[in-house]
């Protein structure tokens, strides 16, 4: 190795350190005091323990399927509709946004950002209810896709070795919804930022497919947040990031949080629910009962093989079992 890299490996976590301490609030998780790994390994001498799972997770194979699971509409004719990859793409650079403007570990947010919805099955939300019913049936506990995140990065990737993550990253994908709030500040960002990212990019594909029409749009929401995409994300943002920094953990304002809500609720109203499931839950049971009832395989197996598929995959799978 050339002597100038070794130079600046040499002193990079010390760097890193002084930064932070100079820069990070009091309330952000410093780089170099992660609760550790399951695994105790080597550390990188130029990329910080968050880097390093950041970096993991964007060369899983999970993470590539993305780019053909939905988002909303099934395998859309047109270029420009969201994926689940663009969907995490987008949480992650508002996510990291927030971060900066509160002062918080930025590389942790934007590794749980990346991380969230790996484990997300394919066909959207009628994929994963569709999953959740039949593993209820079977006598299991269902499906959530945060749980099969985490277990994603815990036992699926590197041929069952895992990515070996650190705690706090793991714990910001395995609550970034559901019941159990993220123990980080980072952490409850990608949380809430989520939903800033979906509601706002599921109402400009809902316009672009026709399914709404501007006019459509609840005016009150609307007026509060904004009347563009971009405009409603910013207003969201510099709500969190102010009413954040006051409270010294990661808030809403009640009015905007209630805006927001309203939005999401007329989503699921107007278009989640709207739209015709039933093709990709018949493609999810037939997949389902091929591989359990046909081939044999157990449920764990034939859970991890299904919800690994991406929707054209999953798609053409089903289409060969008619």
């Amino acid at each position: 190795m050339p002597e100038i890299a070794g130079q600046v490996a040499d002193g990079f976590a010390d760097a890193v350190r002084e930064h932070e301490e100079q820069w990070l609030s009091p309330l952000a998780v410093r780089s170099y005091e992660t609760r550790g790994r399951e695994a105790p390994e080597e550390e990188c001498r130029l990329r910080t323990p968050f880097q390093r799972d950041r970096d993991r997770i964007v060369h899983s194979k999970a993470f590539r399927r993305l780019r053909h699971k939905t988002q909303v509409f099934v395998d859309p004719e047109g270029d420009h509709f969201r994926t689940r990859l663009t969907h995490t793409l987008e949480a992650a650079g508002i996510a990291r946004g927030v971060a900066r403007a509160l002062r918080l570990n930025e590389d942790l947010t934007e590794a749980i950002a990346v991380g969230h919805d790996v484990g997300h099955p394919p066909f959207g939300h009628a994929g994963e209810q569709a999953l959740d019913e039949l593993l209820r049936e079977r006598g299991g506990s269902g499906f959530r896709h945060n749980e099969h995140s985490l277990r994603v990065v815990d036992r699926l990737e590197r041929d069952g070795r895992g990515l070996n993550l650190t705690w706090e990253v793991r714990d910001g994908i395995l609550t970034h919804t559901g019941p159990q709030e993220p123990e980080t500040l980072e952490g409850r960002i990608v949380r809430l930022v989520d939903r800033f990212a979906y509601i706002n990019h599921d109402i400009d594909d809902a316009l672009r497919s026709g399914q709404l029409e501007p006019g459509d749009m609840p005016p009150g929401p609307i007026e509060l947040l904004g009347d563009t995409g971009s405009r409603r994300i910013d207003t969201l943002v510099h709500d969190v990031v102010e009413g954040s920094a006051r409270a010294g953990d990661i808030v809403q304002s009640e009015e905007i949080g209630e805006a927001m809500l309203a939005l999401r609720s007329f989503m699921f109203d107007r278009v989640y629910h709207a739209q015709d499931h039933e093709p990709a839950r018949r493609a999810v049971q037939r997949i389902f009962e091929n591989l359990v009832d046909e081939r044999g395989m157990s449920v764990e197996d034939a859970t991890d093989y299904l919800a690994g598929m991406t929707d054209r995959f999953a798609l053409a799978y089903a289409a060969e079992l008619d």
